[in-house]
């Protein structure tokens, strides 16, 4: 895996996982404000990608799409760059992890900011997996 890249099938877009994300009793959450991650292990399937990764920005925290798209720019090339740890975590397992970013706040922060945040909680997400 590329360790700077984020490819289409490293992108959760199953409804079925999303669904058992956020309503099933093996997920874990963790905040780092203004991020809050959620994430659930289980076994992983042939051809599938190790890590599966969605960003949300809520419509309540910011009306303009604008805002929110820059949001998700910020938090996709953060995650983008600190990912690496949750795949060395992975490696050799048999496992997968399907991620949500959650942005809470409703004021925009520097990208330094998000990076530094987001670094935070992957590394505190490794050492639970």
């Amino acid at each position: 895996m590329a360790a700077h890249t984020l490819k289409k099938r490293e992108r959760l877009c199953s409804m079925k996982l999303t669904d058992q994300l956020f309503n099933g009793a093996g997920s874990h959450s963790m905040v780092a404000f203004p991020l809050r991650v959620v994430w659930m292990e289980k076994e992983r399937e042939a051809q599938e990608s190790p890590v599966q990764v969605m960003f949300s920005v809520s419509k309540r925290h910011f009306k303009h799409a604008v805002k929110r798209n820059r949001v998700k720019r910020q938090l996709r090339e953060a995650y983008r760059l600190a990912k690496q740890p949750i795949y060395d975590q992975l490696e050799g397992t048999g496992r997968s992890v399907s991620i949500a970013f959650i942005w809470l706040a409703n004021e925009l922060y520097h990208s330094a900011d998000v990076a530094d945040r987001m670094g935070k909680l992957i590394q505190r997400m490794v050492e639970r997996l």
